[in-house]
Formats: C-alpha cells, structure tokens, sequence
C-alpha cells in the first residue's frame, strides 16, 4: 500500500479506537459502583470497549499495535524489507496518534462530552491511575501483555471466516486487557489527551512522552511482535512446507541480501488472486457436439 493511504488508514483507525475508548469511559461512569464496586465498573468499560478494535479491524484500518505482528512476521518469512516495516510502523504510529487527537479534540473536547459532572472526574480519575501513580517499568510490562492479548485478538478475527465470529473471537482478549488494566499506547493516545485538556493535575505532554508512550510503545512491540508474530511464524511458517491457496503453492515477494523486492522465477502467475487460482484449476469441459465438428 502507498504511504499516503497507510497514513490516511492509520488516521481512520486512531479515530475508530478513540470511539470505543470514549464510549469505554462513559460505560464507566458510575460513581456509586466505582466505590462500591470497581471490580464490576471495569466489567462495564471492558465490554464496550472492544467495539473500536472490531471497527478497525472489519474497517481494514492499520492500528500500530497490530501492525507489528504482522509486518513482522512478513520480515521473518522474507516478504518484507526491514526499512519498509519501520517505515509503516512510523506512519501507523503517528497517523493513530492524528485519529486520535481528531475525535478527542473536535467531537469529544469542543462538543463537550465530558465537561459535565460525574463524567469529568471519571476521566481525571480514570488517567491519573493509569499515568501518574504507575512507576515506568509497570507501564513497560502492562504494555507487553497488553499487545500480547490485542494481537491475539487480531489473529482469532482473521481466522473466523463470517462476522459474528470474527466479533466473537476479537471480543474477550480485547476484554480480558481493559478488565486487567494493561497499556496500549493508542487507547492511552486518546485517554491522556483528553485527560490533559480536561486538565488533570500533575499530568503533562512531556509527562505522558516520556513516562507513557515510550515505555508503553517499546512494551506493545515486544507484546504482539515477539509473544505473537514471532512465536507463531516459528510454530506454523518456519521451516514447515510451503503455504498453498486452493492447492497453488502461494510464491509471493521476496526480499533478497540488499532489500530489494523481487519476484521468484518460477512465480506462476496465477496466484495472484484466489479467484484466479480457482479459474485455472477448474476443469474447462468441451461439448461434444463441438468435438465431433
């Protein structure tokens, strides 16, 4: 894909996490059970929450905290080059971070949805756990399980072939992450932002930089990069036979000593699609009127 539209994909998908985030924060906002009971407040943010990631991923949107389990894995297989694959990581990252600040800044901040009691102090609350009283390294280690869990999610989604499944199959790690309070830098894109127009004390930009995204980004490449992509590229694609589609050994591009993509001699060009596969391997029957002519 064109850097222009991973960008613009990226964008749209930071938009649709901070949907779910928003939604995420009002389902949380229930002053009586957060101190009576907090265990049941995280049930309720945790099961509408998934809603952002099911719209990425059924959107096509590029999220960055997926992305690298995917590309990769694309680098271990020799598909991708490594300059590629820390190129999309830079646009994915920065083109969430635009998405993100788009929906807290224009619909969420300047249309109000949280400038109102209890709702504000949900959100203060809510961002001064997750930001001011972790130390760095607890950030760090949220991070990876964090990832370890959405890219899971990610790779039950891909697998389900009809929605309710994919949905399904995204739902509970995505879940199981909010309800354990883990880190993932993109959701924490939108929340401390938010957190910091709303004007939570102690919380700055360079606060959040350097004691949030940082940590939080390096923990989430570890988390879906190495405990998923890496793991399972070694379980199912290392050193096991070629992968086929329809019965078409899949050759795609590869990526050589110097980076350079090229395609395998004996590329049969008819795997380009699965549609075109299945048009070849068809049998093509011939009337018998026409034989006899």
């Amino acid at each position: 894909m064109r850097p222009d539209k991973v960008f613009l994909s990226a964008v749209s998908a930071g938009c649709l996490l901070g949907f779910g985030c928003g939604v995420s924060l009002c389902a949380m906002t229930a002053p009586w059970y957060t101190e009576n009971a907090p265990g049941l407040v995280k049930l309720f943010g945790a099961g509408v929450f998934p809603l952002g990631l099911v719209l990425v991923v059924l959107t096509g949107a590029d999220l960055f905290t997926a992305t690298t389990m995917f590309t990769l894995t694309a680098v271990l297989q020799g598909r991708l080059p490594i300059r590629k694959m820390l190129l999309h990581w830079f646009l994915c990252f920065f083109g969430n971070l635009a998405g993100s600040l788009f929906v807290m800044s224009i619909i969420m901040g300047y249309g109000g949805v949280f400038d109102a009691s209890p709702y504000k102090e949900v959100v203060i609350s809510f961002a001064s756990k997750k930001q001011i009283s972790p130390q760095v390294h607890q950030i760090f280690l949220k991070a990876i399980g964090c990832n370890w869990l959405v890219c899971l999610a990610v790779f039950l989604g891909i697998q389900a072939k009809d929605l309710a499944s994919k949905v399904i199959g995204m739902w509970w790690p995505i879940f199981a992450f909010v309800v354990l309070g883990l880190e993932h830098v993109v959701a924490n894109m939108f929340y401390m932002s938010l957190a910091i127009w709303l004007k939570t004390p102690d919380l700055t930009v360079g606060l959040y930089i350097w004691k949030g995204m940082i940590p939080a980004t390096i923990g989430n490449i570890i988390g879906g990069g190495m405990f998923v992509g890496v793991y399972y590229w070694y379980m199912y694609l290392f050193d096991e036979d070629p992968v086929k589609i329809d019965g078409v050994e899949y050759q795609g591009p590869h990526v050589d000593s110097h980076m350079h993509m090229h395609f395998l001699a004996n590329r049969n060009k008819s795997t380009v699609t699965d549609e075109e596969s299945r048009i070849e391997s068809a049998p093509v029957s011939v009337p018998a009127s026409v034989l006899a002519k």
